[in-house]
């Protein structure tokens, strides 16, 4: 008896992402800005300035470069990742 492949809607199951309040600080090249990254964790997790106006931020996955324009997110545990604003505009809302 031959077996059937399984359909990518037979395998996959739906899931909605849990509602969250997270906080956000958009990354703008600016002194004041790069200071309150440097001190809004525990341990410092930002580099300095790059000509390029982006900045490197180490996140659960290693270091990332956030670009001028880029929200710098503080998840739920405390982490921090960078996310275009494309997206961010599409995920995220004013709580």
């Amino acid at each position: 008896m031959k077996k059937r492949n399984a359909t990518s809607t037979e395998m996959a199951s739906r899931f909605r992402k849990k509602p969250v309040v997270i906080e956000a600080v958009k990354w703008d090249n600016s002194m004041e800005v790069y200071h309150f990254l440097y001190n809004w964790t525990p341990k410092p997790v930002v580099s300095a300035f790059h000509p390029d106006e982006s900045l490197m931020i180490e996140t659960l996955e290693g270091w990332l470069k956030a670009s001028r324009g880029d929200w710098i997110i503080k998840g739920v545990k405390g982490e921090l990742y960078a996310c275009k604003p494309d997206i961010f505009e599409q995920t995220y809302e004013p709580a």
